[in-house]
């Protein structure tokens, strides 16, 4: 009997460290299912996915800034028979600014995507990879997490959430077969500061970005070797050395100058 073929499953999977990630699996032969919100992105990820080896490349559109539509990926996953048997929870938002002037409704559509999504997504596909005996699962959390994080309150305090939610899993099914990893990325050369609107601040205007491939390749790595989490880049390692020692409320006087405006001058309220 011939044996069902299996996917592995990238939410923002179109551009970015998501696309980076796609890119590991395909060069391993892995079948995918790239889910992100634009069809046109999904479309022009898939092609160039496709092009790097003889894999599947399944496409799906979803909202994940929207809770239910996490649950109805798994479900239209499940209806068509589609076997995931590794987990990438790469989609993730972040908003600039003091949180007494940014929108409240953005931020709460970041905790709904950076946290409720990922804990839907985690919990609907762990219990499926349960009952296989087998799976991986890979969340990308972010240096962030290891810090509280002054003009990025809410991303930095999600991040956290994704840390601990991340290390506590990985604990609970180590004798299920899964293996649950963390990617911990830096500031990195994406779209996500421009998403975010944050291009006029320090870390972006005055700091080096990393590259998404090396980002990606680390955390693809860990995540076969069983690494319980990997911090990408040596910049990032001393940082989050360094925060381990530091009282929290230094690190936050010190996110608070190190992510102000570079010009120093407001950001425009949101």
């Amino acid at each position: 009997m011939e044996r069902q073929k299996t996917y592995t499953l990238i939410t923002g999977g179109s551009t970015g460290i998501g696309l980076e990630l796609a890119k590991c699996f395909a060069k391993d032969g892995h079948n995918l299912i790239i889910a992100a919100r634009h069809e046109d992105e999904l479309s022009k990820a898939a092609a160039e996915l496709r092009d790097i080896g003889n894999i599947d490349v399944i496409t799906i559109s979803k909202d994940l800034f929207d809770m239910e539509q996490a649950k109805q990926l798994h479900e239209e996953i499940t209806a068509r028979n589609l076997v995931v048997d590794t987990l990438v929870n790469n989609a993730g938002h972040g908003w600039y600014g003091e949180f007494k002037d940014t929108e409240l409704e953005m931020e709460l559509s970041i905790i709904h995507l950076n946290i409720c999504s990922l804990v839907i997504l985690t919990k609907l596909f762990l219990k499926d990879m349960i009952t296989a005996g087998s799976g991986k699962i890979l969340n990308t959390s972010s240096i962030a997490s290891k810090y509280p994080g002054a003009w990025q309150s809410v991303y930095h305090g999600t991040k956290a959430f994704v840390q601990s939610f991340t290390e506590a899993l990985r604990s609970e099914v180590k004798d299920h077969g899964i293996v649950v990893t963390a990617l911990l990325p830096g500031p990195t050369d994406t779209d996500f500061f421009r998403k975010a609107q944050m291009l006029d601040s320090k870390i972006v205007k005055e700091g080096k970005l990393a590259d998404p491939a090396d980002v990606a390749k680390a955390g693809y790595d860990a995540l076969m070797a069983d690494d319980d989490m990997v911090i990408a880049g040596l910049k990032n390692k001393l940082q989050a050395a360094s925060a381990a020692i530091t009282p929290d409320s230094k690190l936050a006087e010190k996110s608070y100058k190190d992510q102000a405006p570079a010009d120093g001058e407001e950001p425009a309220k949101q």
